[in-house]
């Protein structure tokens, strides 16, 4: 039977207004923050040896950034925190105590890079209807090439790559087998690369005045990826915005608060100029690493594709099922109409996520998918304004009965596409002496599996209980009092 499908998507509902992309691949929200590891230099990125204990003097393209800021007017010797070596490549440490809700920098919107600095640049007029995200990638790229560039400090303190699965070899991608990740992945890369090959033939080879080094799609895939992993968005008037020293700043799972870490605010009482106002959301100590949240609503799996990291938390991990009425259905324009008129459509997504219950829809809409046969009289437009209310409960023994092996069946099959059991993931993970890409792969992975594994013993224990769950006819006649207490239908004699 297809009217149910599991299909290998990101777990958090796609943002289409800044990253679109065709289904049934989905991009992930635009992420809010840095990169974990986004920071780092080329050549720091490359070591995983820890960090001495005390930390090295930052690099000389470091050095000369925080010079640039200087000049610049946006940090002095009493700024709050300065950029150091750290565990994760760069971030942002501490000079003194910082408060909690204390303001950490300030960068004035000159020093922005958004579609609005585009605008005014040299290739402003050939972006103009450009999707925001391209354009300013396109601008990051030409200024990466220009040995002129006045954005060559800030240039030369980004990262050639982060752990962000779009930048793994296909060796490394193998170990994501099976997993709704590695589609996701794939189609990411496959969507980039499209765009960029339109923008290459529409934009770049026609203008080669403006662009005379050869661009390629590595170059095009490194600017998505610093886009994904250090572009804020969700500020005031600014849905894509680089901002440099704020996007040094690193994610802390211990903080589960995404208040107080930054707004868009006014220069003063005489200025006009916007500055990005970046503050702690918990007390630091002189020498600590300032932290933040990145983002408290995404996956493990998101987070390893935006930023290259993932977490220990259960929450973390999750799974995309996706379910649809299939156009074969006969009662395909009814059921259509019925699950539009809750709010959902022809294809639903429900994310599930470990050790929480099933979204509240899922149950009503694989009822609805499933609806035929002598249950098909709901669909009636007599029943029209009722029968989400309906479908909240079991309809029928069989209608029950067969989304219960259907899910399963999808539960089992995808958890065959992966090449290692949860048990052996979790004896790798002991094992430890991982690589810091294959430990997010195994995982992610595992926590994949352990979610498809809590819906299939949801819907097994479910099939327990078909027997004792009481269905539309038994409580239509409950209703009209034709039901015994025992639950016998009564009869009257003559």
């Amino acid at each position: 039977m297809d009217r149910y499908k599991l299909f290998s998507l990101s777990s958090s509902s796609p943002s289409l207004s800044t990253f679109p992309s065709p289904r049934p691949t989905a991009l992930p929200h635009l992420p809010s923050l840095p990169c974990k590891r986004s920071s780092v230099s080329a050549s720091l990125l490359r070591s995983q040896q820890p960090p001495p204990a005390r930390a090295p003097a930052p690099p000389p393209a470091v050095e000369a950034f925080w010079e640039w800021l200087r000049r610049e007017g946006v940090v002095s010797a009493k700024t709050p925190a300065k950029p150091a070596v750290v565990p994760e490549g760069l971030g942002l440490v501490a000079q003194r105590d910082i408060a909690r809700n204390e303001v950490v920098l300030e960068v004035p919107k000159r020093l922005w890079i958004n579609p609005e600095a585009v605008a005014g640049s040299e290739i402003g007029r050939v972006c103009e209807g450009l999707k925001p995200w391209m354009s300013v990638a396109l601008f990051l790229i030409r200024e990466k090439l220009r040995d002129d560039s006045p954005w060559r400090v800030y240039l030369d303190v980004l990262p050639e790559s982060t752990d962000s699965t779009v930048f793994w070899s296909e060796e490394e991608l193998a170990e994501l087998q099976g997993s709704q990740l590695l589609r996701t992945t794939l189609g990411v890369k496959e969507y980039v690369e499209s765009e960029f090959r339109k923008l290459e033939q529409e934009i770049i080879l026609p203008n080669r005045q403006l662009f005379p080094s050869h661009i390629t799609f590595d170059d095009f895939l490194w600017a998505f990826g610093i886009l994904r992993s250090r572009a804020f968005s969700r500020l005031r008037g600014q849905n894509l915005v680089l901002i440099p020293l704020a996007d040094l700043i690193n994610h802390s799972p211990s903080i589960t608060t995404e208040d107080y870490a930054y707004e868009i605010k006014g220069g003063g009482l005489f200025s006009r100029e916007l500055l990005f106002s970046l503050r702690s959301p918990v007390s630091v100590k002189a020498g600590e690493q300032v932290l933040i949240q990145y983002d408290l609503n995404k996956s493990n799996a998101e987070l390893a594709l935006d930023y290259g990291f993932r977490e220990s938390k259960p929450e973390r991990n999750s799974y995309r099922l996706t379910l649809e009425i299939s156009e074969s259905d006969q009662f395909f324009g009814d059921k259509l109409d019925i699950a539009e008129s809750d709010g959902l459509g022809e294809t639903a997504y429900f994310d599930i996520v470990l050790g929480q219950p099933l979204p509240p829809t899922m149950l009503p809409y694989l009822r609805l998918v499933a609806l035929g046969g002598t249950d098909a009289f709901l669909l009636e437009s007599l029943f029209r304004n009722k029968i989400w209310g309906h479908l909240q409960l079991p309809v029928s023994r069989a209608n029950e009965e067969l989304i219960c092996r259907v899910v399963r069946d999808a539960c089992r099959s995808a958890l065959s596409g992966y090449n290692t059991t949860i048990e052996e993931d979790e004896k790798l993970a002991e094992k430890g002496n991982l690589t810091r890409r294959l430990e997010i792969a195994v995982g992610v992975r595992a926590g994949e599996k352990r979610v498809l594994q809590q819906i299939d013993n949801a819907f097994k224990d479910r099939e327990m209980e078909l027997d004792e769950l009481e269905y539309y006819q038994e409580r239509r006649l409950r209703d009209l009092g034709l039901v015994g207490e025992q639950g016998d239908i009564i009869f009257w004699e003559k």
